[in-house]
């Protein structure tokens, strides 16, 4: 394990820095905050990451208490990686982090990779003030579905919803970009026809305005 480097400057936002400063640590964070995550499966959605510096992020992530690691019980019998109380909060960050960075979002380049669940966090940022609730996301990439409001516990994950949605989101990617570089809002985009809304849940209803 690699000693730990720190500014020694006595400053909250520095010893912050201190954890998360390092290239890829936070977006390890984004891809936990789905809930836990095997190692090939970090490595899968981390397109560009070394394995080297994943498993030394991960090493450290633990050390400073952001992360634990532990095996799943048979048939799985693997480890899996998931966020500590205080790696959870860290979402508000992740969350300011990627409004801040809105304006340079721009458009998506040829090279640029993406998954689904990367637009997660900004309709989750989205949907916030609508109400709470468990909602699943159509996308032309995949889906994904995110718990609006949750206090604990993942607040996204890939694939359908494990149980009945309070509300079902389909939309095609230049709207959920749109959405993601600020350029509209959920309920400008419901308004418009271009997310479609169904269920009968009051997060369904109050984004149909019932």
């Amino acid at each position: 394990m690699s000693p730990r480097r720190s500014y020694d400057q006595y400053c909250s936002a520095a010893r912050a820095l201190d954890a998360v400063g390092d290239r890829w640590t936070l977006l390890i964070v984004r891809e936990l905050l789905g809930g836990p995550r095997r190692y090939t499966d970090l490595h899968a959605d981390l397109p560009g990451v070394s394995t080297d510096v994943l498993a030394s992020r991960l090493r450290d992530m633990e050390r400073d208490g952001l992360t634990s690691r532990r095996r799943l019980p048979p048939p799985g019998a693997a480890y899996v990686y998931e966020l500590t109380e205080r790696g959870a909060e860290l979402l508000p960050v992740l969350q300011a982090l990627g409004e801040w960075g809105e304006p340079a979002l721009g458009e998506r380049g040829a090279t640029d990779a993406v998954r689904a669940h990367w637009f997660a966090l900004p309709l989750l940022r989205g949907l916030a003030g609508e109400g709470e609730g468990l909602v699943e996301v159509q996308l032309d990439e995949g889906e994904f579905h995110v718990r609006v409001g949750a206090s604990d516990g993942p607040v996204y994950g890939d694939g359908p919803a494990p149980e009945e949605p309070d509300a079902r989101l389909s939309l095609d990617t230049a709207t959920c970009t749109a959405v993601t570089r600020g350029t509209s809002t959920v309920l400008e985009a419901v308004r418009a026809g271009r997310i479609g809304v169904t269920g009968e849940g009051t997060l369904a209803k109050a984004l149909r305005g019932e």
